[in-house]
């Protein structure tokens, strides 16, 4: 069987959002973010896939699943397609330097500076920075120190005056002050800034004083390590307890790359290498003059609003614009929030309500992500100190946000929330709340099944939807996984509910057969997918089946896709499309013609083996409908999109969607803020 593999697919995606840097509709200091994004995407991608491909070469694995060849031939694959991007990025990075230069805001380095900025900065770096400052001497005598991940180093090289002596050092840059600063300047029009990096070569000779030398440099480096957890089985700790120390274990994981300086000298190059006891191939990787571009997500704007995205306001659900009871109005009729367009304090506000409501008699939530200031966290104990029953299932394993989650356990415990860590071996990555109340001598039951985290800034940046409802086949279903997360011996039997790892798979493949026996006989027959990722073998497999057999399969894959469209005799009837825009496309959608009664479906799963397989997930049906139609809309617009969608071909070359003579212009995601907007009734 055909298919993409994982690994170049994603890079293939990081492509897309480089691309972005370069698309002139994009406003100058967000394209700018773009290489900040793409800087914080790569990072993570060496820390996690390329340390798995590594783990495989150790493991002596022969073959890897879509590439013709085995995990050494794919990691010297992924660095020529890493440095061929590097190259993009360089030349983005200066076209972009070059652009801002003509809207007179500079980005200056050491040697462009006049005496009275050299003055300031180096009282600034005497102030701010020096204090932060530790230099490491570098000798062959003793071993090279342990480079922290995530952690930006300049490589000092001093020549004596003789030029008979070189010595080297080692400054991390200090995470704890800003990485972009302002310089003064006495014309009005213009903006100077300097990155910190060369306010700190700017004042080497300081630093190094006690030395005699002749010259003296610095050149970036950093080191990208395995982020891979491993848990220790001692059964007299708790598992939190293994969490926090498997976290510290993560800082010494094993290197993945060591990006420097292409400009650096060689033989410190060696040295640093020797040091480090790396070797020379395919995670060494050459680079420009600054690294951790992803400081460049927080690029600074000087106030010019016109070289950054215009402000939008998330609008009101037009169910829940007038004031009132969120809850009641849940118990009539389901609600389908879609964010960023609508806003995501309905959420709070509905558990905020939830926790001063004297009917309301018990909340239960899971969490996967949640912000560092979260007002989730705030609601829940504001049940709890209430009086309300407040049980959380934390997830700890939780990708890069294990330490705040253990953070956020031991506070909601403090305040008399429940809190428990979820079904052991398997992550729980559903969305999900249900809040019961005790209305006489009935119980109302609501629930919250989303495809986003309960997390209020990506609600501001990633497209996500929430289904509440109090349809009790549905609620009913959702009190069931919550028994399941209590009591990891429970199992149940799920009629409307996909729940991994229990029938999602079932489910999913009985309907694309649905789809497929339909359109053997003469029916309607379609899929409408919209997700993440799509790199389930067994279920590319099924839709290869379903587009032989005539099915027309149009799919929205963001991310990583594992289907090859296209293929003559097998693909013919699948087209995929990727958005890459302003806002990061993270709802799941499915929808399938089932003979001309279409199925809507939104899930937490993305159609991996390790959601499928691996996690707690949920896929829940949407009946009500005037959200059907909505979903469809919004399907149907990423479909026409022709500003910001790629095509994914047989080719991976990222093309994007061609506006024919005549056609109309549609960016989807400002179409989708406008129709929201009018929803609202807002001009």
């Amino acid at each position: 069987m055909e298919l993409f593999n994982r690994e170049l697919s994603w890079l293939s995606f990081n492509e897309r959002v480089l691309q972005e840097s370069l698309d002139h509709s994009n406003p100058l200091i967000e394209r700018m973010r773009f290489l900040g994004i793409y800087s914080n995407n790569m990072d993570e991608f060496f820390r996690v896939r390329v340390a798995s491909v590594i783990r495989l070469v150790e493991l002596k694995q022969k073959k890897v699943e879509g590439f013709n060849g085995g995990p050494e031939s794919l990691l010297k694959e992924i660095r020529r397609r890493v440095l061929e991007q590097q190259q993009q990025f360089e030349i983005s990075y200066q076209k972009l330097f070059q652009e801002l230069k003509s809207e007179n805001i500079l980005i200056a380095r050491e040697e462009d500076l006049n005496t009275s900025e050299k003055e300031f900065l180096t009282n600034y770096f005497k102030d701010t920075v020096r204090p932060s400052i530790v230099p490491i001497m570098l000798s062959t005598k003793r071993a090279m120190p342990q480079l922290q991940d995530k952690t930006i180093y300049l490589a000092v090289k001093m020549i004596s005056y003789d030029k008979s002596k070189v010595k080297y050092a080692l400054i991390a840059i200090p995470k704890n002050s800003p990485r972009f600063v302002t310089i003064p300047t006495s014309k009005n029009d213009q903006k100077k800034m300097i990155m910190l990096d060369d306010i700190i070569r700017l004042n080497l000779a300081e630093i190094f004083s006690i030395f005699f030398f002749d010259d003296i440099s610095a050149y970036t480096c950093k080191i990208t390590r395995d982020a891979e957890l491993d848990v220790d089985d001692d059964i007299s700790k708790s598992f939190i307890e293994k969490m926090r120390d498997s976290v510290a274990q993560r800082k010494l994981g094993e290197t993945v790359r060591f990006v420097y300086d292409s400009s650096m000298p060689i033989d410190m190059l060696r040295f640093l290498m020797n040091g480090l006891k790396l070797e020379a191939g395919e995670n060494i990787i050459p680079g420009g003059r600054y690294h951790n571009f992803k400081d460049f997500m927080s690029f600074p704007d000087f106030g010019l609003k016109n070289l950054v995205y215009d402000k939008r306001k998330a609008v009101a659900h037009p169910d829940f614009a007038q004031p009132g009871s969120l809850i009641k109005t849940v118990i009539k009729k389901d609600v389908l929030l879609n964010f960023p367009f609508q806003s995501f304090q309905h959420i709070i506000d509905l558990l905020r309500e939830a926790a001063i409501d004297p009917k309301v008699i018990s909340i239960k939530i899971n969490l996967y992500r949640v912000a560092q200031d979260s007002q989730i966290i705030n609601a829940l104990i504001s049940a709890a100190q209430n009086g309300k029953k407040v049980t959380t299932f934390v997830e700890l394993k939780a990708r890069f946000d294990e330490s705040n989650n253990i953070h956020w356990s031991n506070v909601l415990r403090e305040n008399g929330v429940i809190v428990l860590f979820g079904v052991q071996d398997l992550k729980v990555h559903s969305k999900l709340f249900i809040i019961k109340r005790k209305v006489g001598e009935k119980t109302e039951v609501l629930a919250h099944i989303g495809t986003g985290n309960f997390h209020e800034k990506t609600a501001n940046v990633y497209t996500d939807c929430s289904l509440l409802t109090a349809n009790p086949v549905i609620t009913k279903e959702v009190d069931k996984i919550f028994k399941i997360l209590k009591n990891n011996l429970d199992r149940s039997i799920f009629r409307e509910l996909f729940i991994s790892p229990f029938n999602m798979r079932r489910k999913i493949t009985s309907l694309i057969d649905d789809e497929i026996k339909n359109a053997q006989a003469g029916k309607q027959a379609y899929i409408k997918l919209k997700l993440n990722n799509l790199i389930d073998s067994p279920i590319i497999k099924k839709m290869y089946d379903a587009s032989q057999a005539g099915v027309k399969i149009e799919c929205v894959i963001r991310g990583i896709c594992g289907l090859i469209p296209g293929i003559k005799g097998v693909s013919e009837n699948i087209t995929i499309r990727s958005v890459v825009g302003r806002y990061l496309e993270h709802s799941r959608i499915m929808i399938f013609a089932n003979a001309g009664k279409p199925k809507y479906f939104i899930s937490s799963a993305d159609w991996m083996e390790r959601n499928i397989d691996k996690r707690i997930e949920v896929t829940t049906p949407i009946i009500d409908k005037e959200i059907q139609k909505e979903l469809s809309f919004i399907f149907e617009t990423l479909m026409k999109d022709n500003q910001k969608a790629r095509i994914i071909d047989q080719h991976q070359k990222n093309k994007k969607v061609k506006t024919a003579d005549g056609e109309k212009v549609v960016h989807a995601q400002n179409e989708l803020y406008t129709y929201f907007c009018e929803k609202a009734k807002i001009r």
